[in-house]
């Protein structure tokens, strides 16, 4: 009786399939099909992807970084399309009696009858089977219920609205340790029925976005499917090195809509996130957590998903959840949001390096040139005209090219950022002589210099390597990932082999990659990559995080929502935020500068990834140290530098450190730690110097 009803609860889960006819034909239960389902999806996705030959071709490229991402790229192409979502069904129609067996096992793990295992007799079983893949696919399925931590599968008290399972995400090194070199902390495979994706974080205290992926028809969709998670792990894995110098990690959620279903965003998000709350209150849903600790998601905006960030918060209130304020960031300051755009908040940590770099080399920003990508309609764009006061000779937005060697018309341009107007409602009238404006939608257009544009749009997207593209500066604001690689990097050179720019500083993420950094870094250009300076926005978010979780409801609502008028604290809060961005920018600038000087020869970009990998080992290393309970004096002196002064004015150290989850604070406080000792101290820096500097902040000022 207790199966059919479970059956009856799983219904609304059900999407055809080629296993349905199974239990048409009573040869599955309807919670066995729907386990099936669900484990086809993860054999899908975590099929063994390593060959010998794969893994020595990984070597011989070892140093070729681009080849090697080409080759990942090929090799999972490969695979998928040698092991089908079809092929993974026809294995499972063929061995009706494993999946009964596989299901038991999930079952009594699921259920907390025994505690997460790998099966040996059933494995037995599947090493019989005649076909290596077949093998392959159903030890997935085995593989599959030996990491199961925690599911909604069955929750009690009704449907859930999409099956959640939290994974312990150690077998990834064994699927390939070359396309998951580092294991995530945790990992959740999320499957609706009108949906299935992924959340994947790399530490217990992570933030990041959630991304709803839609296909427009049934090839974008095989071809999204084949990368999703490789997508989610490789975005999350980004955002973990980017988050060096703020408590939370890096993490990131995807969501890839099913064929047929591209209409369900909105729907399929809320059925995401209310699946993942079942797994965040296990006692209130009534479902078995083998965890033995409680766990936190942060959740962003991201592709998609902007306008679900008040729902998403306003879901997690409706559900009863604790700290349904701090579960999503990008919401309306109504809610307690802090919108970026409004207040520059990414700009202000890339204008701070530029700012920085400049009084270095004894130049002033009003004497500069500059090129910027992303125009006045945008966040980054627009703020990066308002703040800054260089001469601008060229912007690129979505809808064209302004250009003027004089310089563009800086009030102009200031109008137009404060309208949040796109760059064709720039005033021709206001161009020098040798200035044009070019839409994408222009056709065989002459320039002043009788230069022929024969389509506007290609010339938009190729300004930033034309002839005109000559500054002392360019702020990449804006356009597509890998806009310059080591393909077409030579193009930011002029005839004399000299670079076009001589100050780079990136707003946008990803604009270059890797080898063309180095081969600008190389040529002598000033350089700093987005790891580095673009980071702002996941500052702001955290502290939009450590509002709700450190305030009362009933004072957060009155103090950080704003109805009308911004509360006096709100705005001190903003304030107090923008000053904790520039001080990282700057903290972070400085520690860069100093290795750049001691060693010539090494690349920011570069130094960039050592620095965060030094932030993110040592930080590890001091929070398996840490107890509140028993570095209680450094936890108090931690938290009282750490936090926002206006908090601590408010609240002061120990309340706070007695609201807020334990393990926040103990991210908090060895970030903190990790952080402030690197950018002050450098790479070189031994435990003993630390240990110093520990007694050095433990004692009171005379």
């Amino acid at each position: 009786i207790n199966a059919e009803y479970m059956g009856l609860q799983l219904v609304p889960h059900l999407r055809p399939s080629p296993l349905t006819h199974l239990f048409l034909e009573n040869k599955l239960e309807a919670v066995e099909l729907i386990y099936a389902f669900c484990a086809a999806k993860f054999a899908f996705h975590f099929v063994k992807k390593e060959s010998a030959e794969y893994v020595e071709l990984i070597k011989v490229l070892q140093h070729d970084a681009e080849n090697k991402s080409r080759l990942n790229r090929l090799y999972l192409q490969a695979m998928t399309e040698l092991l089908t979502e079809e092929r993974i069904f026809n294995t499972l129609l063929r061995y009706v009696d494993l999946i009964h067996l596989l299901f038991a096992d999930f079952q009594a793990i699921a259920l907390g009858d025994s505690k997460p295992f790998y099966n040996d007799k059933l494995a037995h079983q599947i090493n019989r089977c005649q076909s290596d893949t077949d093998c392959q696919v159903l030890q997935a399925l085995l593989r599959f219920n030996q990491h199961m931590l925690l599911t909604n599968f069955f929750r009690s008290g009704g449907t859930p609205a999409a099956l959640a399972f939290r994974l312990d995400p150690k077998f990834l090194s064994a699927v390939s340790s070359t396309i998951f070199p580092e294991n995530p902390f945790g990992m959740f495979l999320v499957v609706g029925r009108n949906f299935h994706g992924f959340h994947v974080r790399f530490r217990d205290i992570s933030r990041g976005g959630v991304r709803l992926i839609k296909s427009r028809d049934a090839e974008t969709y095989r071809r999204n499917a084949c990368s999703l998670f490789e997508e989610n792990y490789n975005l999350a894995h980004t955002q973990q090195r980017k988050n060096k110098d703020i408590p939370e990690g890096g993490s990131k959620g995807t969501i890839l809509l099913a064929p047929g279903a591209q209409s369900a965003a909105a729907e399929s998000f809320e059925k995401y996130l209310d699946a993942l709350l079942d797994c965040l209150m296990p006692d209130a849903s009534g479902i078995h957590s083998h965890l033995g600790f409680v766990e936190y998601l942060f959740l962003g905006p991201d592709e998609n998903t902007a306008d679900l960030m008040d729902m998403g918060v306003l879901h997690a209130k409706k559900r009863g959840y604790r700290y349904w304020k701090a579960m999503t960031t990008g919401k309306s300051p109504e809610l307690g949001g802090i919108p970026h755009d409004t207040y520059g908040m990414t700009t202000r940590s890339v204008h701070t390096y530029k700012v920085e770099l400049l009084a270095r080399l004894g130049l002033k920003e009003a004497e500069m040139t500059k090129i910027q990508i992303g125009g006045p309609d945008g966040d980054l764009g627009s703020n990066e005209i308002i703040i800054s006061c260089d001469r601008t000779l060229g912007v690129v937005d979505g809808f064209g090219v302004a250009y003027d060697p004089d310089g563009l018309n800086r009030e102009e341009l200031l109008r137009l950022a404060t309208a949040r107007q796109p760059i064709s409602f720039f005033d021709r009238e206001l161009l020098g002589p040798n200035g044009f404006l070019v839409l994408v939608g222009d056709f065989d257009l002459t320039l002043p210099d009788g230069t022929l544009v024969t389509r506007g749009d290609t010339f938009r997207d190729t300004f930033h390597t034309s002839p005109y593209a000559v500054a002392d500066l360019f702020v990449p604001c804006g356009g597509r990932p890998k806009s310059i690689t080591s393909r077409n990097v030579h193009m930011l050179y002029t005839a004399d082999k000299i670079p076009k720019f001589r100050f780079i500083v990136e707003g946008a993420n990803l604009f270059f990659d890797d080898d063309s950094r180095r081969h600008l870094e190389a040529s002598g250009v000033h350089l700093f990559k987005d790891a580095s300076t673009n980071k702002g926005g996941v500052t702001c978010s955290s502290l939009e995080v450590l509002a709700a979780l450190a305030m009362p409801p009933a004072d957060h609502n009155h103090q950080m929502c704003v109805k009308g008028k911004a509360p006096e604290f709100y705005t001190q809060y903003v304030h107090h935020v923008l000053g904790i961005i520039e001080d990282k920018a700057r903290m972070e600038f400085n520690c860069l500068w100093r290795e750049k000087q001691a060693n010539p020869h090494v690349y920011n970009t570069d130094t960039t990834e050592i620095l965060s990998a030094k932030i993110n080992s040592l930080c590890d290393s001091i929070s398996e140290e840490l107890s509140v309970e028993q570095d209680s004096h450094l936890f108090s002196v931690v938290i009282g530098r750490a936090l926002p002064q206006v908090l601590l004015d408010r609240y002061g150290a120990k309340t706070l450190i007695a609201t807020l989850p334990d393990n926040y604070v103990r991210a908090v406080v060895a970030n903190w730690l990790a952080a402030t000792y690197v950018y002050k101290n450098g790479f070189e820096a031994n435990e003993m110097e630390f240990s110093n500097w520990i007694g050095e902040l433990l004692t009171p000022s005379p």
